[in-house]
């Protein structure tokens, strides 16, 4: 995947006067356009998209992040109430930081920012050259298994690893180790020393039933086991290769390969059609797919390793292991390592990554409801794994397999990883379920210290708050952040009532209170939201520069938000006028640098207090007279590329700016002896109408239209060759 980069510098074009005043309203109120016009299509997310690009290049409260440093974005998931998820992964000169730093967050489509999470990351200092050469740290990386079936292109990384960057050539190798056993190694090589300096297995293991489904329909190619509906997901054998010939597939037998892709394939579609259907996910993946999938492993085993899934037999060898509850609890791994903040390497971490497929193991028997496996909440019932027709994992009652605690206060840093996933297990059934449901559904135990009793909400309600709940996950994952995630997903998706039963179920399972989780009262918690505009400036000393510093309400009424700066240097003096707002309202902050100051980089803190105490950061520069990439003139820029024909690239694919009556101004530049054109749209009410267009020609194109307040968009398009181009846009 090549995720769209995107800093917030872009984003804050949006943020023009009349957006502005669109961020400042209440944020149950809908968005109007400039002169009460209908907003273009997918506007909603044009905002929620400003805000939270803006959020995070302004680095508010667990944003923040250093002068060398960039949080991009990697994805955008639209969720119930017009929510979105955006996540960011942290870059340093350019480069991937892994281990720390990673972001998400939470707006609406009027652009307020509901919820930020970020995994925390010290100041990265660190050369950016590397003494050793890639194929060398790939031979290093290899050296690590004793056959490899597959690794990946080293990508020069910056690693945190224990709380220092270390620069890395990282890649994933697959294959088998000395003894035989799979494995799926994220390797990082030091990319000064060629020594590993980091590997994480990222093969998951869970046993489960072996038995079938039934006669299922299942979505396949004519004579392929392949389903291009779903991304490219197949199924097939151990090379690989999907399995061939024509329907119906499989003839019943228990240990019949075909079959056994049958069971797969069916597991699959029905956790992804769940996943849709219920939640509004797109896919395993979160693009619409999944990861293929392997029958016919000569061994007691299923797991997921990054690349594929993997199913083998019953000890006994009677049967294959695909059932529904396996193959959904592998492909829930997938979900957990494609969300925001990947898969973690801590017991704690893993113990949740192991919770979370016999979650969505759960919710696919439940969404499938097939006669041949019942709905339950318990894993491997049918599989007579050990010879005594037990299952291996017990969701309501974690106790009753191998002793697995149900309480969070039972865990240890070694607690083995399976074992580990009691907790959450528990909790998600009493969320959905209860401590005494009824109707011939087991109680379920309380922890000591917990509630006399939970009430249960359901297990779709329950699944599409962890589900939301995983979309704000990071890589500091443990289930203090979740217990707070999952309070932030029930409010914003429900209310209070729902808000309350997650409470109630952690609680019971002894995961304390969080400072700053989700107030599920009845009415919203005051709260505000801050972002500047922009959120870094260049001057020379003994001249000033300014910023506007918005607010937004959040939660409850609006109230009075104090500004302060803190860290500017010797000869710097940061004002506010007003120096405090009304959230919903803004401020124009000057910074005056005086004559002999030093030129360099200064981060300043804007802290606004008010109910609850935020942070931004305006990275002030000092000397600087370098223009922006681009054009001259630019106020933002965006790079990207294009092909010939191609048309209607927007900043990022879909985006849209506000702006007040003025001159819009724009600037393209492609590369020499290529032919590109620049047109500036406005929206009509139903539609995009040129109103500039800039020259044809091989140098840089540049249009001006000086217009009303309205909708606008830049268009670039592509009449020869292909190649990457920088687009500089002004716009009052």
């Amino acid at each position: 995947m090549h995720p769209f980069r995107l800093t917030a510098a872009v984003a804050a074009l949006a943020l023009s006067a009349s957006l502005a005043a669109a961020l400042a309203g209440p944020a149950t109120a809908a968005p109007q356009g400039p002169q009460d016009q209908p907003v273009p299509p997918g506007h909603g997310r044009s905002l929620a998209l400003a805000a939270a690009d803006t959020a995070a290049e302004s680095g508010l409260d667990e944003l923040r992040h250093g002068t060398d440093e960039e949080l991009v974005r990697t994805s955008v998931t639209p969720w119930a109430n017009g929510l979105y998820y955006a996540a960011y992964e942290r870059s340093y000169k350019g480069l991937p930081v892994a281990g720390g730093g990673d972001a998400v967050v939470l707006t609406d489509s009027t652009g307020a920012v509901r919820e930020v999470t970020g995994a925390k990351a010290p100041a990265i200092r660190l050369a950016t050259t590397a003494k050793v050469p890639a194929g060398t740290a790939l031979a290093t990386a290899r050296k690590q298994l004793a056959s490899v079936e597959s690794a990946s292109t080293p990508e020069l990384t910056v690693l945190l690893k224990a709380g220092k960057p270390v620069l890395t050539w990282r890649t994933l190798v697959v294959g088998r180790t000395a003894k035989g056993a799979p494995s799926s190694l994220d390797t990082h090589v030091d990319a000064r020393t060629g020594a590993v300096a980091q590997s994480t297995e990222k093969i998951l293991h869970a046993d489960g039933r072996g038995y079938h489904n039934g006669n299922v329909t299942i979505d396949t190619a004519a004579n392929s086991m392949t389903d291009t509906t779903r991304g490219s997901f197949k199924c097939g054998g151990q090379n690989g290769s999907a399995y061939t010939g024509t329907p119906p597939w499989g003839n019943n037998g228990a240990n019949d390969l075909v079959t056994a892709c049958v069971d797969i394939m069916y597991a699959a579609q029905k956790e992804h059609s769940m996943l849709k259907e219920w939640f509004g996910y797109n896919g395993q993946n979160g693009q619409g797919g999944m990861v293929p999938a392997r029958a016919g492993l000569s061994e007691v085993n299923a797991y997921y390793d990054g690349t594929k899934t993997t199913y083998g037999r019953n000890q006994n060898g009677t049967n294959q292991l695909t059932g529904i509850d396996v193959v959904a609890h592998e492909y829930g791994h997938e979900i957990f390592d494609r969300t925001p903040g990947s898969a973690g390497s801590s017991n704690e971490n893993g113990g949740l990554n192991e919770s979370t497929g016999d979650i969505f193991g759960a919710l696919t028997e439940h969404y499938a409801n097939n006669p041949n496996d019942t709905p339950d909440y318990t894993v491997g019932e049918k599989l007579n794994f050990t010879g005594n027709n037990q299952p291996i994992r017990n969701m309501y009652n974690p106790s009753l397999v191998g002793n697995d605690p149900n309480c969070y206060t039972q865990l240890s840093s070694g607690t083995e990883v399976h074992a580990a996933a009691g907790p959450q297990n528990h909790w998600f059934y009493l969320l959905a379920e209860g401590s005494n449901p009824g109707g011939g559904k087991p109680n379920s135990p309380i922890c000591s210290g917990g509630p006399s009793s939970v009430t249960g909400i359901g297990i779709q309600k329950a699944g599409k708050i962890f589900m939301g709940a995983l979309l704000m996950k990071t890589s500091s994952w443990n289930h203090l952040a979740a217990r707070k995630a999952t309070l932030t997903s029930a409010k914003n998706t429900y209310g209070s009532a729902e808000c309350n039963a997650v409470k109630a179920a952690w609680n019971a399972i002894g995961v304390p209170a969080q400072s700053g989780e989700t107030d599920c009262g009845g009415t919203s918690t005051p709260d505000f939201s801050l972002a500047l505009n922009p959120s870094s400036g260049s001057v020379q000393a003994g001249a000033s520069v300014t910023s506007t510093v918005n607010t937004t309400t959040v939660g409850g009424s609006a109230q009075t938000v104090q500004l302060s700066a803190s860290g500017a240097p010797s000869g710097v003096t940061v004002s506010f006028s007003p120096s405090s707002v009304t959230s919903g309202n803004s401020s124009t902050m000057t910074v005056q640098v005086a004559a002999g100051t030093a030129n360099g980089t200064y981060p300043i803190t804007v802290t606004g207090t008010g109910s609850a105490t935020h942070t931004v950061t305006y990275q002030l520069s000092v000397g600087s007279t370098t223009p922006p990439t681009g054009c001259a003139n630019a106020q933002r820029t965006y790079q990207g590329s294009l092909t010939s024909g191609q048309t209607a690239i927007q900043p990022d694919g879909s985006y849209y700016y506000s702006a007040t009556s003025g001159t819009h101004t724009g600037c393209l530049r492609g590369p020499a002896g290529q032919d590109y054109d620049l047109y500036l749209q406005k929206w009509n009410g139903s539609g995009w109408t040129d109103v500039a267009v800039g020259g044809t020609a091989t140098a840089d194109e540049n249009t001006s239209y000086n217009g009303t307040a309205g909708y606008y968009r830049y268009v670039v398009h592509a009449y020869s060759g292909s190649g990457a181009y920088t687009l500089g846009l002004s716009a009052p």
